[in-house]
């Protein structure tokens, strides 16, 4: 038996008996706290276009906001929202956002021009 075949066995073993080396529990970095708080976002967002749609809702504003997730929530925020819709919509994010366990300035609303 080969030294990889004899790793991949003993790691085997050891799972079966729930003692797993550090070694074997090679796989992705865990994700930092932006990047958990980002998917968790974004997820809300697919979740309230679904449930509301977009009626309302203008061009600029969705694609502020499409900018923002592309950044991995990173830049800073200027998604205005200017209906009336669009402030509902933003509502909906922040108190998303903060049940996601974010702060309630986590999302990219704000009116800077």
């Amino acid at each position: 038996m080969g030294r990889s075949a004899s790793k991949i066995v003993l790691a085997a073993v050891l799972a079966c008996v729930g003692i797993v080396p550090a070694v074997a529990q090679q796989g992705a970095p865990p994700k930092d706290w932006r990047e958990v708080k980002c998917e968790r976002y974004k997820a809300a967002w697919t979740e309230a276009l679904a449930r509301r749609g977009t009626k309302g809702v203008g061009r600029e504003f969705l694609d502020n906001h499409e900018a923002f997730l592309a950044s991995g929530c990173t830049t800073q925020g200027n998604v205005c929202p200017r209906s009336e819709e669009e402030l509902a919509l933003a509502n909906i994010m922040v108190v998303a956002a903060m049940n996601a366990g974010t702060a309630s300035t986590f999302p990219p609303f704000a009116c800077r021009r």
